[in-house]
């Protein structure tokens, strides 16, 4: 994921900030609790394709 593009991404819900977890290419949003997947280089920013994330998920 280029550094530049994350500065600039933000989440489409609270319009937070995301973390991105290279192992399992996703971006992150803690306050929403979602993962969104990056797939083949691409952020795939909706809703309907994020993953909630478990408690367990979000103290990683």
């Amino acid at each position: 994921m280029d550094s530049k593009l994350l500065d600039i991404l933000a989440c489409p819900l609270c319009k937070g900030p995301l973390d991105y977890d290279k192992a399992a290419a996703e971006l992150i949003c803690k306050h929403d609790r979602l993962a969104f997947p990056v797939r083949d280089g691409i952020p795939v920013m909706l809703e309907d394709e994020a993953r909630k994330m478990t408690a367990a998920d979000s103290d990683q």
